[in-house]
């Protein structure tokens, strides 16, 4: 298995695909004004090669921020690629899709991974895609893409989650994830009086939530857009903690870029020590593969805000390309199996 990365920061595709041959599958990722377009171009270049795309940021040792950026998997990688559309609403309706692709692909727990972009509604999505892939124990991977759109195989879809079922045919995979925060002391909370088309959290064991979360930061309001930086919630799940990232004030409550339930135990998340760990991550990928055909990952556009902020983004880059062939997109929300988190980072190893 091989894995090509290309980019134009000028969104000039055919730059971006110099030198890409006989790919077996492709993902794509554009602005949000040529989006439509490069779509089109791309499937006219590879007509019938399995692709999926989306509106985002890409990388590799450097960050293409609003041109076009194209990884493609070629020499020895199977894939199956399509949409459960209507996301906002029903996704389960298309899942016959799914069903269908994991058959052809025929793929195992050990070599094959799902990688999707999703345009929202995340954690319905996943739920609805995992049903399927756990039967199998295939892992996912993937993110939320901007602007509401995504695509598959030369189309644009609205409301949408586009996926890949990839196999590597000549090694194993596996899925990992990162997270750069531990719990702040013994801060514990219930949510309430929330309301999840909205992402919004009323409160926090029955106090109003926005002042909870100053009173303990000694911050002012104006400080809580930012502060969710060192200083996200984090939902319980099971031994695991999802974070929930903070998007604004609104009143007395707080709106996140994750829902919440009434009666969902959160806990105060702080900040560690991100060099470390990320050196940990790739010390424990070494160690689990010896030998690395390729690595894709999804960032949080939190964490590349806040590593541009402590000038560590080039020097992540470089830390991650130590695996060797390291590539991937900048999300706004990140898919790990059924759980939608963020300010986290997760990543396929390809064998």
């Amino acid at each position: 298995m091989r894995q090509f990365y290309g980019k134009s920061p000028y969104g000039n595709l055919a730059e971006a695909v110099r030198g890409l041959n006989n790919p077996q599958f492709i993902m794509l990722f554009s602005n949000g004004d040529q989006f439509e377009a490069h779509v089109g171009e791309l499937e006219r270049l590879y007509p019938g090669v399995p692709s999926i795309g989306c509106v985002g940021m890409c990388y590799d040792t450097s960050v293409v921020e609003k041109g076009v950026g194209v990884i493609a998997f070629l020499e020895g990688v199977s894939a199956a690629v399509n949409v459960l559309e209507e996301a906002s609403v029903m996704p389960v309706k298309y899942i016959d899709r799914l069903i269908q692709d994991v058959k052809t692909v025929n793929g195992s727990r050990e070599n094959t991974i799902c990688i999707d972009f999703c345009a929202g509604n995340d954690a319905c999505v996943l739920t609805t895609i995992y049903s399927v892939l756990k039967q199998r124990g295939i892992s996912l991977i993937g993110g939320t893409g901007d602007a509401n759109k995504v695509s598959a195989n030369g189309k644009v879809y609205e409301d949408a989650v586009a996926y890949g079922i990839v196999k590597n045919l000549n090694g194993r995979v596996k899925a990992y994830k990162e997270n750069i925060y531990h719990q702040m002391e013994n801060y514990r909370f219930i949510a309430s009086q929330t309301d999840k088309s909205k992402y919004l959290i009323g409160a926090l064991n029955g106090q109003p939530a926005r002042q909870v979360y100053q009173n303990i930061l000694h911050i002012t309001e104006q400080e809580i857009g930012t502060r969710t930086f060192q200083n996200p919630f984090g939902k319980l799940n099971g031994d695991d903690i999802c974070i929930v990232s903070i998007k604004e004030v609104v009143g007395d409550a707080l709106t996140c870029y994750r829902q919440v339930n009434d009666s969902d135990v959160l806990v105060l998340l702080q900040l560690g020590d991100y060099r470390a760990i990320v050196k940990n991550t790739v010390h424990k990928i070494q160690q689990d593969f010896p030998r690395i055909s390729a690595v894709f990952s999804v960032n949080c556009l939190f964490r590349y805000l806040l590593f541009n902020q402590n000038n560590y983004m080039q020097e992540y880059l470089g830390e991650m390309g130590t695996l060797g062939n390291h590539a991937g997109l900048v999300g706004l929300g990140e898919h790990y199996n059924n759980r939608f988190i963020n300010q986290s980072m997760s990543c396929v190893v390809f064998e």
